[in-house]
């Protein structure tokens, strides 16, 4: 928006790199900072930060500034990131109080832990109700250090999906496989893959790749595979349609868009219409995750209490039989 208001470039860099939130942040905006006062371009100084920005995000600026547009551009690209973290914060809120409910169950299994071994006393045989070997506070550091290395794993795995990394793909091919969950993140990635193409294809960028940005930005299993082939299709001659078609993995309505649009000569106008419509399903999609998600949740704090419950009460009637034969 200071852009659009013709505040100058250079200005608006050295304010913001100032007071720009975090460290790593800060220090990508000082580095294009530095570079626009040196003479460069605002691409060139998102291309010395390295990997920091998406590709998306970089491409969509060099056209920009080709363009002379760049003001439209940022707008454009500040209305989708805008949007992607609502449809994020909403998900991460509809799931927010199952996940404390099961950090609550795992923090009263510590506790159990921790607290036999306080009852237990030195010099006394250690109570092990649970029947996991783990008492006091030793066997509290190692549970802990066990659920540590879950949760870092699984925070690992959801980042690495959420940038589309190659080792996920085979999980990302599996989950996409379920009922309801994979039609679910196809609604997700088609939101994106059809915004996408409205924007960069309203430019002047290349067509493959545009394409190539689009499937890419679906962050997809299904359709960043399939790029190499349509981009092959497209370079033979072949018409979006028929490289899609090709292509075996995006559903009737989809294709039908496209067919139209390029029929049409309004296939920016086609992708910008059912992006809007996909952005609606998407949120409907990402509130059944939600709610499976918590679903999830409740099912695995049910199987924490279940076994806590059944490993006392087998304590209990060891202990009883134990008096009883006494």
């Amino acid at each position: 928006m200071c852009l659009l208001a013709g505040i100058d470039v250079r200005t608006f860099f050295a304010r913001e790199a100032k007071a720009a939130p975090g460290r790593t942040f800060r220090r990508h905006l000082t580095t294009i900072s530095k570079m626009i006062d040196q003479g460069g371009t605002f691409s060139e100084g998102l291309a010395a930060s390295g990997d920091y920005f998406p590709i998306l995000f970089c491409e969509m600026v060099h056209v920009g500034e080709q363009s002379g547009h760049l003001g439209e551009v940022l707008k454009q690209l500040a209305n989708h990131y805008q949007n992607q973290v609502t449809l994020q914060r909403n998900f991460l809120a509809s799931i927010s109080w199952p996940i404390v409910q099961l950090f609550l169950a795992v923090g009263i299994v510590g506790f159990v832990i921790w607290i036999m071994g306080v009852i237990s006393g030195p010099g006394q045989k250690p109570i092990d109700p649970l029947g996991f070997g783990l008492i006091g506070n030793a066997g509290l550091t190692k549970y802990l250090t066990f659920v540590g290395i879950i949760v870092i794993a699984l925070a690992i795995a959801i980042r690495a999906a959420m940038r589309g990394l190659l080792w996920t793909r085979s999980l990302q091919r599996l989950v996409l496989r379920i009922p309801k969950i994979g039609p679910a993140l196809q609604t997700v990635a088609l939101a994106r893959l059809a915004w996408v193409m409205s924007q960069t294809m309203n430019t002047s960028m290349d067509l493959r790749v545009s394409l190539k940005l689009s499937l890419q930005s679906t962050r997809n299993a299904r359709y960043i595979d399939r790029i190499a082939r349509i981009d092959a299709e497209i370079a033979k001659g072949n018409s979006i349609y028929e490289a899609f078609c090709d292509a075996g993995c995006f559903p009737h309505d989809f294709l039908e868009s496209v067919h139209v649009g390029e029929q049409s000569g309004n296939l920016v106008e086609s992708m910008a219409h059912l992006s809007s419509i996909y952005q609606e399903q998407a949120r409907a999609a990402l509130a059944f995750l939600a709610a499976l998600g918590g679903y999830i949740v409740w099912i695995a704090i049910a199987a924490i209490i279940i076994l806590v419950i059944f490993r006392l009460a087998f304590f209990y009637l060891g202990a009883l039989n134990g008096a009883g034969l006494g």
